[in-house]
């Protein structure tokens, strides 16, 4: 009993301790993954907690439960979009980029070790995937917002490349245990060809079978939220149990379960159901509770005084992974599909290791696996790296090569509340910032997106029905009834914008129009001028008028009045999309400079010293 109770405590405080540390770490830019890491490595057996732990069973079931966790809230995070974008090149990416990750990896392993074949790809194989946990935490964690097409790549790629890394790991594995006869040239045709057919209907029935418990585990979590009646706090507490459901059906049956978790959070992410919400909460606490325990119980698992002897080969390997295998493969496997080099170079860059890498090394452990415990070392420093180089650096890498995005607004205060499933809307509730469009301009300048409507408007504790005449103010409160996934465009218009930097930045827009909308109306809305030619014709036609045919191509702009227009897809020269931004990007003159200096001045003042935590 007392044992219970002292572990009880012990935990509890190195969660509450690792949060704390990692909030103070943000303000110098340390990964939090990394803090956590760091902190398991403190309270184990060399550092200052002198926690002895070595139960590397327990390590992997409760690193199995956590990655599935944080692939389902992946999957949740992921939309349709996303994925149809960067589908194909992320399959090339998980299978053709793990191969060849862990081939050119396994090789510079051969050389600084010396070890046999088998176990330098076996090392090269558990490192060979990016972490999905890794790629999800970093990216958001940081707030980056990056081109669509390059962080749609990069977060598909991590969540579908578990199953090649876990099957290669599993196949050099079984060719250790089976005492590598397979590569050594023992009994090859007898022993080789036997275990090279197994492992090839194994890696099938991984993907194929991942696939399968996912989509029909997908539909089913899906239905039943639906179909049954709960109490609202029941409903996160089903949708996990049944994705771990169809995970633990899924790997008992040698298919991918990390892959079937992934597409059942996909499933139910991107289709209505009850309890939005509390579902998205709760799984995003429960990703964060997974991350910090794996990367605790990782820390603790290591022993620093073991790894000094393989400390310069393995960080011989991590430079060539990070510098060669993983650009290599990136190019490979990209280098067709017309991604920039810059894009390239990002995406190299971002070849993120963590948990899962570490995951898989304790297998070679469980399995007996000879010098299991030096492999285990290796991939630890290896993850280390990454986490310390890449994870440190990828906002700068993402500035220097071009690929990030200017910040969306924030909301000040933001609420949601479901409605029925089959209203297809929802409630949000807001508090007008005084940076945000809303409170700049006059609000019949700026439009709520398509079918949705001020409900009232809470101002000086009066409340007014619908929009008060002279529009919105600072600081009111206000209730709107929203049709779909609007969140994002509502965040646009309520939250504080900020001026953006480049007059060459990305296309960026706020809402799309109907390329087909009369020139007159859109004109009145957004306060420009039309010719009555032009008057009555769609705002397509007055683009190409405008511009000429040739300069009229995807991503062409036309200023007009106080917003700009954008050109965002066409079909045999005729304008299919067209966006529209309301605050084009300034010149970058002095004025502007020292304007937007001031801008960041006033709202980090404001947010120091007029709102409190809550927002108010």
């Amino acid at each position: 009993m007392q044992f219970a109770n002292e572990f009880i405590l012990v935990a509890g405080a190195m969660v509450t301790f690792a949060i704390f540390a990692g909030v103070a770490s943000s303000r110098v830019g340390a990964p939090l993954l990394l803090v956590f890491l760091a902190l398991g490595m403190l309270a184990g057996e060399d550092g200052l907690g002198g926690i002895g732990f070595d139960d590397f069973s327990l390590a992997y079931l409760a690193g199995s439960i956590g990655l599935a966790l944080i692939l389902f809230d992946g999957g949740l995070r992921t939309t349709r979009e996303a994925l149809s974008r960067a589908f194909s090149v992320s399959v090339g990416l998980a299978t053709l980029g793990v191969i060849v990750t862990a081939g050119i990896t396994g090789a510079t392993a051969w050389l600084v070790f010396d070890t046999g074949w088998p176990t330098a790809l076996l090392i090269g194989a558990i490192v060979g995937s990016t972490d999905a946990a890794a790629v999800f935490f970093l990216l958001h964690l940081k707030g980056l917002r990056l081109r669509p097409r390059v962080a749609a790549t990069l977060e598909v790629e991590s969540g579908l490349n578990d199953p090649m890394a876990i099957f290669l790991t599993l196949a050099f594995v079984a060719v250790l245990s089976a005492g590598g006869g397979a590569l050594a040239g023992a009994n090859l045709q007898a022993t080789g060809l036997d275990l090279a057919l197994e492992l090839a209907l194994d890696f099938l029935w991984q993907f194929a079978g991942g696939l399968f418990f996912g989509v029909i585990g997908g539909a089913l979590v899906r239905r039943a939220v639906n179909r049954l009646n709960l109490s609202p706090g029941l409903y996160p507490i089903l949708a996990v149990a049944l994705g771990l459901v169809v995970f633990g059906a899924a790997q008992s049956l040698g298919a991918s379960g990390f892959l079937a978790i992934f597409l059942v959070g996909f499933t139910l992410g991107n289709a209505p159901h009850r309890a939005t919400n509390e579902i998205s909460r709760f799984s995003d606490g429960l990703a964060w509770l997974s991350q910090i325990v794996m990367f605790l119980m990782m820390g603790l698992l290591v022993t620093p005084t073991h790894l000094m002897p393989i400390l310069l080969p393995s960080l011989a390997i991590s430079a060539v992974l990070i510098l060669v295998a993983r650009p290599v493969a990136t190019l490979l496997c990209l280098g067709a599909f017309g991604y920039t080099a810059r894009e390239l170079g990002f995406v190299s860059w971002v070849g993120l290791r963590g948990v899962v890498p570490i995951f898989l090394g304790t297998i070679p452990v469980l399995e007996n696996v000879p010098f299991a415990h030096e492999i285990f070392g290796v991939v630890f420093i290896v993850v280390l790296t990454s986490l310390v180089v890449q994870g440190w650096t990828i906002g700068v890498a993402a500035r220097l090569t071009g690929v990030e995005l200017p910040p969306r607004p924030r909301a000040r205060s933001r609420a949601e509340l479901d409605l029925p499933m089959e209203a297809g809307r929802s409630v949000l509730a807001y508090t007008v910032d005084p940076m945000s469009l809303v409170a700049r301009r006059p609000m019949r300048r700026v439009p709520l997106p398509a079918e949705s409507e001020i409900i009232s408007v809470m101002r000086e504790g009066a409340v007014h029905q619908g929009l008060p005449a002279d529009g919105l103010k600072p600081d009111d409160f206000v209730l709107l009834l929203a049709s779909g996934d609007k969140t994002a465009q509502f965040d646009r218009l309520f939250g504080a914008r900020r001026l953006r930097r480049e007059a060459s930045d990305p296309v960026t827009i706020d809402f799309e129009l109907d390329p087909q909308a009369n020139a007159a109306e859109v004109a009145g809305l957004y306060d420009f001028g039309v010719t009555p030619h032009e008057a009555d014709r769609p705002i397509a036609d007055l683009m190409r008028s405008r511009l000429g045919d040739k300069n009229l191509a995807p991503g062409a702009k036309l200023a007009l009045g106080p917003v700009e227009l954008v050109v965002l897809a066409m079909e045999e020269e005729r304008v299919t999309r067209l966006g529209v931004d309301l605050e084009p990007a300034l010149p970058v003159t002095l004025v502007s400079r020292l304007r937007m200096r001031a801008a960041d001045t006033w709202r980090s003042i404001r947010d120091t010293f007029f709102i409190d935590s809550s927002g108010n």
